[in-house]
């Protein structure tokens, strides 16, 4: 009878493991690296997508590098995948790319840089997973921060010092227009209220009637300029734009023409081809995002909300100007951290 029950109590032991061993059990082994989606902070890796509003524009392979980097760095923590469109404009594909990776099963949670704000929010609508909203913030309680640029503040920063070059390159009527990117977007519109913002307080007008919405491309904005220098055949003293590749465009229509030899062409990102083309005296300032530091400090939050602490609705990545001062200085900077 001694012997059955030691025989029972074996085999159960061994069930037992068996169990666990197949995933069965509800404590997960210290030395599992599975990146199932469901991993826990003790003993596995996260797993976070990161979405991107493409991956096509020098911009976000910066924001990418910093998210990589953050995953290299703390590789016993968390793995990320990098993903965006294939535009700027490509909704459909940046939906979809929401809709599965939602419905994947394989994520522990997501980082968005929205391309349609309101979209995104429907979409995440419910979801378990929690959200970090990067670069474009978007209203919905499943987002717990927001890394990103205090588009704003900075634009307005630019929308000053563009008004300040103006008068030293001799402009005493000095009017500004805005080459503008997609109608409606979050961010577009927090950069057109800083700019028009910077560009009144330092003394100049913003021309808000003649904005140019070109879709954040640079074909849209050379067209853009091409009109503009239309109807203003005397000049003007400032053309703002919401990134640096339609500033480049812009000033590059603008080459030949006498009344805007002096105009003051300022973009948005301070990424490496506008730091190259202010110090050609292609493109005069920008308004630098701290990119790599933005995708960074994203999936940094991320784990941080993964972990249970408590993280600050927004995370200021940062911002400064870039002139033919400190152009450099930035380029060098950017050159240690594109991948």
């Amino acid at each position: 009878m001694n012997k059955k029950r030691v025989l029972a109590m074996l085999l159960a032991g061994a069930m037992a493991l068996s169990m666990t061993a197949c995933g069965g059990g509800s404590a997960s082994s210290g030395d599992d690296s599975s990146n199932d989606g469901g991993a826990s902070a003790s003993g596995g890796s996260y797993k976070v997508s990161v979405i991107l509003k493409t991956l096509a524009a020098e911009y976000w392979q910066y924001v990418k590098s910093g998210a990589e980097d953050y995953a290299s760095e703390h590789s016993d923590k968390v793995t990320v995948e990098v993903k965006g469109p294939s535009s700027e404009t490509a909704f459909d594909e940046m939906q979809n790319m929401i809709e599965t990776d939602l419905s994947s099963g394989s994520y522990d949670g997501i980082v968005i840089s929205p391309l349609q704000s309101d979209t995104a929010a429907q979409l995440v609508s419910g979801t378990k997973l929690p959200i970090v909203a990067i670069d474009t913030n978007f209203t919905a309680p499943e987002v717990k921060s927001f890394v990103g640029t205090g588009n704003e503040a900075a634009a307005k920063k630019g929308g000053e010092a563009a008004v300040e070059a103006a008068k030293a390159a001799g402009w005493t009527d000095i009017k500004c227009i805005e080459i503008a990117g997609v109608q409606g977007d979050q961010t577009n519109t927090a950069r057109m209220n800083g700019y028009k913002a910077g560009v009144e307080e330092a003394g100049g007008t913003f021309l808000s009637d003649e904005v140019q919405y070109a879709d954040a491309t640079a074909d849209r904005a050379t067209t853009a300029m091409e009109a503009i220098m239309q109807t203003h055949p005397e000049g003007i003293a400032i053309i703002c734009a919401n990134n640096d590749d339609m500033a480049m465009a812009a000033a590059r229509a603008a080459q030949g023409h006498d009344a805007y030899k002096n105009t003051i062409f300022l973009g948005f990102n301070g990424d490496r081809a506008a730091c190259e083309a202010i110090l050609a005296g292609q493109m005069t300032m920008s308004v630098a995002q701290m990119a790599y530091e933005m995708g960074y400090k994203a999936v940094e939050t991320m784990i941080q909300v993964l972990d249970g602490e408590t993280v600050d609705e927004f995370v200021d990545s940062g911002s400064d100007v870039v002139t033919p001062d400190n152009a450099q200085e930035r380029l060098d900077t950017l050159k240690t951290q594109i991948h």
